[in-house]
């Protein structure tokens, strides 16, 4: 499936915020007081460590609100898969501006594609089996769109974006409501004909029950492999079968394998470590 860029209006916002927190109330006194007016300089950003590309759009408009007359070229595209070495884009402009945007261009891009990064790491993972890969909530606060593009970059899914995509009955909801049935009964009357039901189960006991009433998708919490495997089997096709919990890069295979139809994973957004991207000057300019 192609990757569809965000919208401006989406990401614009957030570059704005992370420009304003770093040049505070005086802007880069640094680069104003080394850096002549009219200097110019051509940059690229060079991958260090071989990974996935996400973050060009943040990054690009990063220099742009600094200063319009910097332009950025791409050599690769969001989704490409880099090598240490590899030229993933060139900068050209006004050295101060380049120099002001640079540390907030490299913080997108290098987060985005980190995370883009461990994503593929994943599905590479699971390749050969139906299971895809997904994300979750557990994003940095403020980020959780970009963060979840990061994951589509990186050949994932996305799950629910927000609580009022669709109807997720975890496990302290069974506690108030006083069971699986009941809170899907609840669930069932409290929306509408076109709100998705999701509910999390921790045993086969309750996944029989859930499967007694009818859900469209059931989420398996910490199960083992061999439970996962009776667990697609009671479903038998019934509801979306989603396995969660305590998933590391050395497990994911065997989960895949029990046939399940989507794997999510909390960490491949919360914990992706940075991809190591350097911003090098190639060009110099009165």
């Amino acid at each position: 499936m192609p990757l569809s860029p965000l919208p401006r209006i989406i990401i614009e916002p957030l570059v704005r915020a992370a420009l304003q927190e770093d040049l505070g109330l005086a802007g880069d006194i640094t680069s104003m007081a080394v850096i002549p007016a009219d200097h110019h300089s051509t940059m690229v950003f060079a991958a260090r460590q071989a990974g996935v590309v996400a973050g060009l759009d943040a990054a690009e408009l990063a220099f742009q609100l600094v200063d319009p007359a910097i332009t950025l070229t791409r050599k690769l595209d969001d989704g490409a898969a880099i090598l240490p070495g590899d030229i993933i884009a060139t900068v050209s402009g006004p050295s101060r501006g380049i120099l002001t945007g640079e540390r907030t261009a490299l913080n997108f891009l290098g987060h985005l594609s980190g995370i883009a990064s461990t994503t593929a790491g994943l599905v590479a993972a699971v390749a050969g089996t139906k299971a895809a890969i997904a994300c979750t909530r557990k994003t940095t606060p403020g980020l959780r769109a970009l963060e979840k593009y990061a994951v589509r970059a990186g050949g994932g899914m996305n799950h629910r974006f927000a609580l009022s995509d669709a109807v997720l009955i975890k496990d302290n909801h069974v506690a108030i409501a006083g069971g699986v049935a009941e809170a899907i009964r609840r669930a069932r009357a409290g929306v509408g004909h076109m709100v998705k039901i999701e509910v999390e189960v921790d045993t086969l006991d309750q996944l029989r029950e859930a499967m007694e009433i009818g859900v469209d998708a059931v989420l398996l919490d910490n199960m083992s492999p061999d439970e996962l495997r009776e667990a697609v089997g009671i479903v038998a096709g019934r509801a979306i079968t989603e396995a969660s919990g305590g998933i590391t890069p050395d497990t994911v295979a065997a989960v895949a394998a029990s046939g399940v139809d989507l794997i999510s994973v909390g960490w491949c957004t919360h914990s992706a470590p940075s991809l190591d991207i350097g911003l090098d000057v190639v060009e110099t300019a009165a």
